[in-house]
């Protein structure tokens, strides 16, 4: 327990004392329960005698702050709660002019609604933790990867390894463990790439509808975004401006629409880019899971031209709390992008990467990920079929990833999610996603299957009062 006090004689350090802890325990500092040094060791502490520590914490037990057990130690009481605060002289600084303004970070402590038809969530119910335990568990021992050293900003060498025997049989792409740098996530890596590639002024283009994050993130770098519309070929690629870095797109499972991009588009898309000074980063984020048709050929394959960097997750395949992906780049950006890793939190976890790394090499996620698949495949069948039977509602195509989305023919579809919301049904409006179409957006990897078609029925109900 850290306490300042400033005082000269002896009462004046009895005064101080009993100051002191009695802020601490109206700010919070020292929470209702804990309990209190003996009056010796706090003496000690504070260079104040025994006498004055003891007179104090009386003081504070007459007044209801401390409580005495007899044979245990003295310790905060309850009292009425009150919020820490600073004096608003004391807090001029703000976020830079520019910085983008975007909703309020989300904490991850909310409940989850009864009916949770949220995007980007996997069902954790699935995931293998005994597997993930053990292997965890082996790396942490002490001499099995040396944990106490610091790690390589790439990232974990057999994990780059197995990740690039991964996507070679998974996604057809022939990449070595040189071209891969591990993240904590996609997000992670658009920073990186960001801080690479791009300088402040910079024209980068993202889908319209797109993922909100990637923009928010390339507007805080100082980048003027562009949106461009995406047909049902994919990102169109008429509307990309002139002068544009960076293309962020996500070909194989468009978000938030679903579509794949066509063969012929992304021939399109990587003969403008060879022809100008431009990247593209083609996000992957979901397309392990695929329900029906072969998967086309990433563009990372399709590239000649060396413009093109790939990004994954296991954030979708796995949990999104282990905090992993990676990015696929030239050779000419490998050591720009280590160190921009290295620069911005230094490494990964060495043994979680490690443990990964055996993870796939054990055949444990291309196992999980064909279990799982399964799975998802007929909760995307049962809540397509559910939306098809709507007359208001307009499905769209998709063949892979953890999403469905449908454009409302008619209405307003912020009446429907608000409305949603009051019977604990969580779905997602199209417009939040940068667009004009009105629609919705249904995640289908955290909701309890035995819920689906309850849930789909209240959304039929909700449409018919309120859109």
């Amino acid at each position: 327990m850290d306490l300042v006090i400033e005082a000269g004689g002896t009462g004046e350090k009895t005064v101080a004392v009993y100051r002191a802890l009695r802020e601490a325990i109206v700010d919070g500092r020292l929470p209702a329960g804990h309990r209190l040094p003996a009056t010796r060791a706090l003496a000690a502490d504070l260079g104040v005698s025994r006498g004055s520590v003891a007179t104090a914490y009386e003081r504070l037990v007459a007044e209801g702050y401390l409580s005495a057990r007899v044979g245990s130690g003295t310790f905060v009481a309850v009292i009425s709660p009150t919020t820490p605060s600073r004096k608003a002289a004391a807090d001029p600084l703000r976020p830079r002019k520019g910085w983008p303004a975007g909703p309020a970070p989300t904490s991850g402590d909310e409940p989850a609604p009864r009916y949770d038809f949220r995007t980007g969530i996997p069902d954790a119910r699935l995931f293998p933790f005994d597997a993930w335990r053990r292997l965890v568990a082996a790396e942490m021992r002490v001499g099995a990867n040396n944990p106490g050293t610091y790690g390589s900003p790439a990232g974990h060498p057999a994990l780059r390894a197995a990740i690039a025997r991964y996507l070679g049989y998974a996604r057809s792409l022939r990449v070595a463990a040189d071209d891969i740098v591990i993240t904590n996530g996609t997000q992670h890596a658009l920073d990186l790439v960001g801080k690479v590639l791009l300088r402040p002024g910079d024209v980068v283009a993202v889908e319209d509808p797109g993922y909100p994050p990637a923009r928010r993130l390339f507007e805080a770098l100082g980048c003027r975004v562009a949106g461009v519309p995406v047909d049902e070929d994919g990102l169109v690629v008429a509307a990309l401006p002139a002068g544009c870095r960076l293309v962020y797109t996500t070909p194989s499972h468009q978000f938030p629409l679903g579509r794949p991009m066509g063969l012929g588009r992304r021939r399109e898309l990587l003969d403008w880019a060879r022809r100008r000074p431009v990247a593209v980063l083609e996000d992957d984020y979901d397309s392990e899971f695929r329900f029906s048709a072969r998967p086309l050929e990433p563009l990372f394959s399709l590239d000649e031209a060396g413009r093109v960097l790939y990004a994954g997750t296991f954030s979708k395949s796995m949990l999104p709390a282990l905090r992993t992906g990676f990015l696929v780049v030239p050779p000419g950006l490998r050591d720009g992008v280590a160190a921009a890793r290295q620069l911005s939190d230094g490494y990964g976890s060495p043994p979680l990467q490690a443990a990964l790394a055996r993870f796939i090499d054990e055949g444990l996620l291309a196992r999980h990920v064909r279990r799982v698949g399964k799975e998802y495949a007929r909760r995307h069948a049962k809540i397509s079929h559910a939306l098809s039977e709507m007359p208001q509602m307009s499905l769209l195509p998709s063949a892979a990833g953890l999403h469905v989305t449908a454009l409302l023919k008619t209405g307003k579809t912020a009446t429907v999610v608000k409305a949603a919301a009051k019977r604990g049904l969580a779905i997602e409006d199209l417009t939040n996603y940068a667009t004009s179409q009105a629609g919705f957006v249904f995640g289908f990897g955290a909701v309890d299957p035995t819920l689906i078609d309850e849930g789909m029925a209240i959304f039929a109900d909700l449409l018919a009062r309120h859109a």
